[in-house]
């Protein structure tokens, strides 16, 4: 579970950082930020736990 969350924090980091470069749909980038925080911030809470 810990490293699918991984997995999806980097895939949305790296949905973020494309979207910063190409200079699209300025919401979106920040929704994909929050989410890759959110899910990093998941996987170390719930790693120590286990």
């Amino acid at each position: 579970m810990r490293s699918i969350l991984y997995i999806i924090a980097v895939i949305l980091v790296i949905g973020w950082l494309l979207g910063v470069f190409v200079y699209s749909v300025t919401g979106l980038i920040h929704i994909l930020l929050v989410l890759a925080i959110i899910s990093l911030l998941i996987g170390l809470i719930g790693g120590r736990r286990t």
